[in-house]
């Protein structure tokens, strides 16, 4: 934190000063080693998201976290590395082996990438079970014990054969493997044991393939006052005699399998569902891309299982430790509160309260935006409840992108449907891994009565847009919601994400002419509010941030923030270099992939760019521009969207950037969500020059400003009702800070 930083927070008052949005003295801005207009002013996307990976592991290493939650990150790290695999890894590969030797942005062609991504796969893979180690340590002090079969004890043993007899050996299938009876299939994700046995009466050999059932919890509770668990492939070695009478264990070691998890569409494709239907059955049957395998596995096994699926050694993950990562998350347990996150409960806004819940008469007051996960996002739900059940209703048009199993947002809207109600529903069926739940989502809204349209083969519709038309007196009054999110009440309790709704007339028609071309493919023409992808929206920015250079070059003050999940579109990222040479200060929150080089001479020396990795999973997308004053300021542009900046986003997808014009608002995202974003530096990261990113210092006995907390504990200024706005605290900057320089 800078000498001349203070932040004061108190319940009714936090006041954080320009110098503070930095928190710590950017890097020193260093060259470029090669050419500024060539492909090394670009950091690889694969080798970026890595990098995002090991900072969300070393949140599992982060002593201020509580421990089950930093098995949860470790767990979050596992998950996020086996689908970038079957998808990034398989892609890259498949180049690969077609013979492709096409430069990536960043002058990198696919064989090499692979060979660097291998090579830091790996690393994270080894750091994974070393962070392991130290947490099964730390659980176990705290009386949670992860158990081998040999730790068991004789009542330990008499419960787990009474649990495997009951619960567990109606689901198996245990394989034989001979000329008979080949090697069988295993999905993606599958997770097997393979098995080298012998009789003990003739020594006659057996081998034979144990796949661990996924419907069976992976880690079986013992009996005890303690919390002890066993691994479920430790319980099945334990009784491989039940399976196999007369047999013993004379090798053994287990493996999971990665498949090509990406979908492959004909460009053509009359019933566009009955093509997803088949393509998933295509994807379960992808070409093996990694195989983790224990590292003591005997060669025979080794060989055989190599030969059957087939793999080469480079796709070959040798396993020191525990096989499936991602499973640990089972051992979040709820009943060591001591161990999670203190409970957090999300807000109702108070001028819902106003309404007694009436979200029509709270969004009437005036425009509001809710900021989940720290306000509920039962707001959502509820308008749509309240529109299915409204008589003045007469229509609902809502895009799905990712929702739940049981989503409330699905029933509301068949409810709506079977009350006659006009309901249109955008389903994407190209919602990567949620193909198969959009479908059955869609049957059931279609069998509702509602009106269901799948978009474009070529896009996807990522944009998040509801509209409400109801009839008030003599006119009809479009009601819109807008969001950085899904329609998902689970995945919001823990991402950050951006809700707006209005009654503005202006976005009101830019809504319906959004839907018109989602399910008429009408062309929307002028546009009042909003921008949307891939027509105006990259165009859009392109204009405000050549704007900004403008006011720079005019010597004005000139600021551009956003917030994002990832930047990796060249043609941004090149007009963000060329406002940063013209004297633009840009403040960048990332929290995943970035392909802009911070803090290079001559080109970036302007921009900096921070992740926040912590409780809550930042995701929305906001972009604030200063207009020819220094930021916060009244005047500023400010945008909310659904898109990140990457070249499927702005390029082949649907996507939505509302311009915020209501003053509250406004200054809600300006002065409240960015500046606390920036001025976060408890758990923030910097980026280097060079791609890698630093955890930001925080010396010893001094505040460190957390964004998450003081989101917890203050509410949003456009969610205030009658207590008035002017309580709430606000981020802001003094006029003498606004005539600092850059730097």
């Amino acid at each position: 934190m800078t000498d001349n930083a203070k932040i004061t927070a108190h319940p009714h008052k936090a006041v954080v000063t320009r110098a503070d949005f930095l928190q710590s003295d950017p890097p020193e801005p260093q060259p470029l080693d090669g050419d500024l207009a060539g492909p090394g002013r670009y950091v690889n996307r694969e080798l970026s998201w890595i990098g995002f990976n090991m900072r969300v592991l070393e949140e599992a290493e982060n002593p201020r976290v509580p421990l089950l939650e930093r098995l949860r990150f470790l767990s979050i790290s596992a998950t996020n590395l086996d689908e970038f695999y079957t998808v990034r890894v398989a892609g890259l590969r498949e180049l690969a082996q077609a013979g492709n030797t096409a430069p990536g942005i960043d002058g990198l062609p696919p064989a090499e990438q692979l060979r660097l991504i291998d090579q830091s796969a790996r690393e994270l893979m080894t750091r994974q079970q070393d962070v392991l180690g130290q947490l099964t340590e730390l659980m176990s002090a705290a009386g949670i014990d992860l158990l081998t079969r040999d730790e068991l004890t004789e009542a330990d043993h008499a419960y787990l054969e009474d649990f495997f007899l009951d619960q567990v050996f109606p689901v198996l299938s245990p394989l034989a493997i001979d000329p008979a009876h080949p090697f069988p299939f295993l999905p993606n994700e599958g997770f097997a044991l393979a098995l080298q046995l012998e009789r003990a009466n003739d020594k006659r050999a057996l081998q034979a393939l144990l796949p661990v059932p996924a419907q069976i919890i992976r880690f079986v509770r013992l009996p005890g006052d303690t919390l002890r668990f066993i691994p479920l492939e430790e319980l099945l070695l334990q009784f491989v005699g039940r399976l196999y009478p007369g047999y013993k264990i004379k090798g053994h070691c287990a493996f999971k399998i990665l498949r090509d998890s990406d979908l492959e569409l004909e460009e053509e494709a009359e019933d566009l569902v009955r093509e997803f239907e088949t393509a998933l059955k295509r994807r379960r049957r992808g070409e093996v891309v990694q195989l983790k395998i224990s590292d003591n596995a005997p060669e025979g096994l080794r060989r055989l299982i190599m030969q059957a699926l087939p793999v080469t050694d480079a796709e070959v993950v040798d396993v020191t430790g525990l096989i499936g990562i991602a499973d640990l998350k089972e051992l979040v347990l709820d009943d060591r509160p001591d161990l999670l996150w203190t409970p957090y409960t999300p807000r109702v806004p108070e001028r819902v309260q106003d309404h007694d819940g009436d979200m029509f008469a709270a969004i009437r007051q005036k425009d509001m935006l809710l900021h989940h996960p720290y306000e509920t996002f039962d707001m959502v739900i509820r308008l749509l409840v309240q529109a299915a059940r409204d008589p003045d209703v007469v229509a609902i048009k809502q895009t799905l992108y990712r929702t739940s199993k049981r989503s409330p947002i699905v029933e509301a809207l068949c409810e709506a449907a079977e009350d006659g109600k006009s309901v249109t529903a955008l389903v994407e069926l190209k919602a990567r891994f949620d193909e198969a739940a959009n479908i059955r989502q869609s049957r059931r809204l279609e069998r509702a009565g509602a009106h269901v349209v799948y978009g474009f083969l070529n896009l996807k519709t990522h944009a998040k847009i509801t509209s409400i038309v109801r009839r008030e007196g003599d006119k009809l009054v479009t009601y819109s919601h807008f969001g950085t999110g899904n329609y998902h009440p689970i995945t919001a309790r823990i991402y950050t994400d951006l809700s707006f709704f209005t009654c503005d007339a202006r976005l009101g028609r830019d809504t319906t002419k959004v839907f018109n071309y989602l399910s008429g493919y009408a062309q929307p023409e002028a546009l009042e509010n909003l921008s949307i992808a891939p027509m105006t929206l990259k165009s859009t920015l392109l204009d405000r941030i050549a704007e900004e250079a403008e006011f720079a070059r005019a010597g004005k003050p000139a600021t551009i923030w956003a917030k994002m999940n990832s930047l990796i579109e060249t043609d941004v990222i090149d007009a963000l270099y060329a406002a940063s040479q013209a004297g633009v200060r840009i403040e960048l929150v990332v929290r995943g992939i970035c392909g802009l080089r911070p803090g290079v001479t001559g080109l970036s020396e302007n921009i900096r760019v921070k992740s926040i990795v912590g409780r809550f999973l930042e995701h929305s997308r906001v972009v604030c521009f200063g207009g020819g004053q220094a930021l916060p300021n009244k005047k500023a542009r400010v945008y909310i969207s659904s898109a990140d900046w990457m070249g499927r986003n702005l390029n082949r997808r649907v996507e939505t950037l509302v311009e915020i014009t209501n003053n509250t608002v406004k200054a809600q995202i300006v002065s409240q969500i960015m500046a606390a974003n920036l001025a976060d530096v408890a758990q923030s990261w910097v980026m280097q020059p060079d791609g890698t990113f630093l955890r930001a210092e925080v010396p010893e006995g001094e505040f460190a400003f957390s964004c998450h907390r003081f989101f917890m504990e203050n509410p949003s200024l456009s969610g205030r009702g009658t207590a008035g706005a002017s309580d709430v605290p606000q981020l802001t900057h003094t006029d003498e800070d606004a005539q600092a320089s850059p730097r």
